[in-house]
């Protein structure tokens, strides 16, 4: 029996990356990997075929569905909240028009399996202590948010009329590196926090800033669900097979509803590497929300999916030694 050939979105990218590795390591799939290297790297790609290239341009996608695509992970698009609100245009062009045209070639080709990378961001402020769930009404605050959205929407309707099932992901926030040291969060001019916290405790910035420390939580920052990228990318495996064996289409949470908040975070980070690196007080971000944590009961009813590495520590242990790996090796 042939392989399915498998075509990711964004893959050298931080998630993409892991999941590629994890799809990679089962060798049963062909999987093609498209990315502009705008925020990817070629050194995260450790397994497939590798084409250069932005999922908007007509002539990358023309050359890629010359063959038979039987599934996509679509990861490709811009992530950064303060910046969706000074470029609106830019996050509806990447996010949304570009994943229309991902999608009208995914109808035009019959593709079978879709897996969209999403964001918990689409829920907006909750007024509840307790975890999200699916069923809660949406509310984006942000373009980031929005554009991620109306894609939702987007392959949601295409499915209808067409042979393409679809699971989409609702990320929380996404942290820590692979343990085996290959691949982790890449780049200059982080904006996550868990990669911030790291670079201070390597000395690769000089603090860490707290962006509003006035919100209606437990000690005034921002609370947040932290998922292990490892996890989050078990979750993305199962979901193909899931959609490759059959199964109908779904949306699912991917965190692990627990909250930690912002100064807890940076506390555990110091912890861990023992450096007690600075740490100013700022004013909140444009499009920042207080809380946010997931209910992901229905993914590990519907999927079997189970967290294997959801201790704050584990998470934070394993961002700050990918970081000091970075100096060493890259």
């Amino acid at each position: 029996m042939s392989k399915k050939n498998i075509l990711i979105t964004g893959g050298a990218g931080y998630i993409g990356s892991h999941v590629l590795k994890q799809l990679g390591e089962l060798d049963q799939y062909n999987l093609i990997v498209v990315d502009n290297l705008s925020n990817g790297h070629k050194e995260n790609l450790l397994f497939g075929e590798f084409i250069e290239g932005d999922i908007g341009d007509s002539q990358v996608l023309d050359q890629i569905f010359k063959r038979k695509i039987d599934g996509i992970l679509h990861f490709a698009g811009s992530i950064v909240v303060p910046e969706s609100v000074e470029k609106p245009d830019l996050y509806y062009r990447n996010n949304t028009v570009n994943s229309l045209k991902l999608l009208e070639y995914a109808k035009k080709f019959e593709v079978e399996a879709f897996i969209f990378s999403s964001t918990a961001a689409v829920y907006g402020e909750k007024t509840t202590d307790r975890p999200v769930s699916e069923e809660d009404p949406t509310d984006p605050k942000n373009p980031y948010a929005a554009s991620k959205l109306m894609t939702e929407q987007m392959i949601q309707d295409i499915a209808k009329v067409s042979s393409l099932r679809y699971v989409i992901l609702r990320y929380f926030n996404v942290a820590g590196a692979c343990p085996s040291g290959k691949i982790g969060q890449r780049g200059k001019n982080a904006t996550h926090l868990m990669k911030v916290c790291a670079e201070a405790a390597c000395g690769k910035r000089e603090s860490v800033t707290i962006f509003g420390t006035d919100y209606p939580t437990k000690d005034g920052t921002g609370v947040r669900d932290y998922i292990h990228v490892v996890d989050l990318a078990s979750a993305h495996v199962l979901a193909l097979g899931h959609l490759l064996n059959g199964a109908e289409s779904n949306l699912f949470n991917c965190g692990y509803s627990q909250g930690y908040s912002v100064k807890e975070v940076i506390q555990q980070m110091k912890k861990i590497s023992s450096n007690d690196f600075l740490v100013n007080e700022g004013l909140r971000r444009a499009g920042d929300i207080s809380k946010l944590t997931a209910d992901s009961r229905l993914i590990r009813e519907k999927l079997g999916w189970k967290a294997g590495f959801n201790k704050l520590s584990v998470i934070i242990k394993d961002a700050y030694n990918w970081e000091k790996r970075l100096n060493i090796d890259n």
